[in-house]
């Protein structure tokens, strides 16, 4: 077993550089009157991103943030014995026994999601509550995102779940531990509770993690679920065109992304738009946070490889679960209001499997952490103190 090695953050000034030059000669489309955000990023709004991003933002402080906590990278072997070099943040918590925490995030989110996160979940005590219900925090940037490594092959949430179980039992030893995760953190979360249970105690996630069975032997889908189900289809037909890019032709995607920082900003921007409050005229976060979060793609190359994961997702067909089966290990569920599809009922919840947990937020969408942390880190608390 290879030792985790102490990582920090270093952009080199570099690439920094060339991004201001970019920045300098942004050449921005048209847009139609009154337009909004119903066509896309809403071009004022981007606008003004890049004006602050150009003269405002400071990346130094943003990476200084980031490497107070203590970071590690560990090769974890892919499915075809080859490794890639992991990176994470592992915080260890209070109390006499702190329980071990897989926080992963999705896309197009990173480790930036959990920055306000990680010491109230590592030090309760510090924020007011009892040291007992501390955790040893374990974020990883997810293979092919951030600070991890590219992967040559195409990694589905199956496979990452694969190596996520290997990186917490085998590269950091922990014999138990508790997962969380939004987006495909969530879903990679369930994969690990399907495919490699052991060690795994119970999981907690900010989504519905996976398509519960509709096979013939399995309950009748009930009125209510069929209303869901209409409602489900007919918002995701105004939101999901980019699934289907970056699971066809995620490459042909890439050139533009990679090339044009504000082409990445806008692609990446419009998802803290929508998937939050679809209402309001702008993404309900700092532009800082947003900022550093698109920085994380942009100073690490991984806009391409991120991606690749919903190739994977269609590649593996591990979206749903098979007549029969379900999810052994307690679950909680927190479901925000606003996400990229309307929260489903509580029946279709259940089939799921072991849920035992199941909070309805009254704010927040998809970056759940992010959006609401006091509730957020609160409902992982009450969820997993039965756990420990």
């Amino acid at each position: 077993m290879n030792a985790p090695l102490p990582f920090q953050i270093a952009v080199p000034d570099t690439v920094l550089k060339d991004l201001q030059q970019r920045l300098d000669n942004i050449r921005w489309p048209d847009e139609p009157d009154e337009a909004g955000w119903a066509f896309g990023a809403n071009l004022d709004y981007m606008q003004r991103l890049a004006a602050y991003w150009r003269d405002e933002y400071d990346w130094r402080a943003a990476e200084a943030r980031i490497n107070r906590f203590p970071q590690f990278t560990a090769p974890v072997a892919m499915p075809n014995g080859d490794p890639l070099d992991i990176h994470f943040i592992h915080v260890r918590g209070s109390g006499g026994n702190p329980l071990p925490l897989l926080l992963m995030h999705g896309w197009p989110g990173s480790i930036v999601e959990f920055l306000d996160v990680i010491e109230p979940l590592a030090h309760p005590e510090r924020f007011g509550g009892d040291a007992s219900d501390g955790f040893d925090v374990i974020a990883p940037s997810l293979p092919g995102f951030g600070f991890s490594g590219i992967p040559p092959v195409t990694l589905g949430p199956q496979a990452v779940g694969g190596m996520m179980s290997k990186l917490m039992r085998e590269t950091l030893g922990y014999e138990r531990y508790v997962a969380q995760g939004g987006d495909w953190g969530g879903i990679i979360a369930a994969r690990i509770a399907l495919d490699h249970p052991k060690a795994l105690t119970a999981l907690h996630v900010n989504i519905l993690p996976l398509r519960p069975s509709t096979g013939p032997d399995d309950p009748p889908v009930t009125d209510e679920e069929a209303a869901w189900f209409a409602k489900v289809k007919k918002h995701l037909r105004q939101e999901t065109a980019y699934q289907d890019i970056q699971a066809t032709k995620p490459q042909t995607l890439a050139y533009g992304l990679m090339d044009s920082p504000i082409g990445l900003a806008g692609w990446i921007a419009e998802k803290f738009h929508g998937w939050t409050d679809p209402t309001v005229a702008e993404p309900p976060f700092p532009m800082d946070d947003l900022l550093t979060n698109i920085m994380v793609y942009w100073a690490t190359g991984t806009i391409n490889s991120s991606t690749r994961i919903y190739r994977g997702y269609r590649e593996e067909r591990c979206g749903n679960l098979a007549t029969g089966q379900r999810v052994e290990q307690p679950l909680g569920l927190c479901l925000p209001p606003n996400d990229l599809f309307p929260p489903p009922p509580s029946s279709w919840v259940k089939r799921l499997g072991n849920v035992t947990h199941e909070t309805r937020l009254e704010k927040g969408g998809h970056f759940t952490a992010m959006e609401v942390g006091k509730p957020f880190v609160e409902d992982v608390r009450s969820f997993f103190r039965t756990h420990r």
